[in-house]
């Protein structure tokens, strides 16, 4: 039987973190994956905030999955020297909350098209940040983000077979891949020796609405029985955007996500109980 853990985006609920805590432990789950934290992003925390985070975790025996960073998610003509001192910024705040995990991304295109200039340009970063990654021992996990370089399933491929490391390795997102028209099952099985962590969102290909696991087309109980059958023990984390929340704005890049009613509890409750009955069928 697979020993997963389970965690979440707790942003989701509310951005006071003792409120996000609060609903975890109701929710019995013992992780969470930091982003929106009272206000701030995780990456803007300073070490004293990050050292109050700490003691609060320890206070409800929350601990972090991953660090929900926004690393990689800039235009490829951003300047990078600032973005990489963020970098390091979260890596710092990593280590300082105990987990050798941060979910990043592979840069926005400067125009409509990738050129080839761009493209060698993301691999340039990429190079950089995994050396970085590996000099303080975390590990940098790709999410497959809609319109970023490493969206399709192609493409997210030529990263894994190029950079592929024990310090760069892939979170899927069936959700996102819908939301590219992409066949998760195909995407799945392509990139499932690099998958080292699962997202739980999920989508619909008619018109790209998010909806609870199960009820798109994100193909999350095969998706999930292809894990098991590995006895898969990582994490599986909560990432319903089954509503609105603070600082929404800042990570969408459309609107659909804003036109929803204000999410909380109950939206992330249900989140949790579409994953579990389909883990229980399973």
């Amino acid at each position: 039987m697979s020993k997963f853990k389970l965690s979440g985006f707790a942003d989701e609920i509310s951005s006071n973190v003792i409120e996000q805590f609060e609903a975890f432990n109701k929710l019995e789950i013992n992780f969470f994956e930091p982003r929106g934290i009272n206000g701030k992003n995780i990456s803007e925390l300073k070490d004293d905030e990050v050292v109050q985070l700490k003691e609060t975790m320890e206070k409800y025996n929350i601990k972090s999955s991953s660090i929900g960073s926004p690393i990689g998610k800039i235009k490829i003509s951003d300047d990078f020297k600032q973005h990489f001192e963020l970098f390091k910024r979260v890596v710092k705040t990593a280590k300082m909350l105990d987990t050798r995990y941060i979910r990043m991304f592979s840069f926005y295109a400067d125009g409509e098209e990738w050129t080839d200039e761009q493209k060698t340009e993301v691999f340039a970063r990429l190079k950089q940040l995994i050396a970085y990654a590996k000099e303080n021992d975390v590990v940098l996990l790709h999410e497959n983000e809609k319109d970023i370089y490493g969206d399709t399933v192609e493409r997210c491929l030529e990263l894994m077979e190029t950079l592929y490391c024990d310090n760069f390795k892939a979170v899927f997102d069936p959700a996102n891949f819908v939301q590219c028209n992409e066949d998760t099952k195909i995407a799945f099985e392509k990139l499932e020796k690099y998958v080292e962590y699962l997202h739980i969102k999920d989508s619909r290909l008619s018109d790209g609405a998010v909806v609870p696991a199960g009820k798109g087309d994100g193909n999350i109980e095969f998706i999930l029985r292809k894990l098991f059958a590995k006895e898969y023990s990582g994490f599986i984390s909560l990432e319903p955007h089954l509503g609105t929340f603070e600082g929404l704005a800042a990570l969408e890049v459309d609107d659909k996500m804003l036109k929803l009613p204000k999410g909380g509890l109950g939206t992330f409750t249900l989140a949790r109980d579409s994953l579990l009955e389909i883990i229980n069928k399973i």
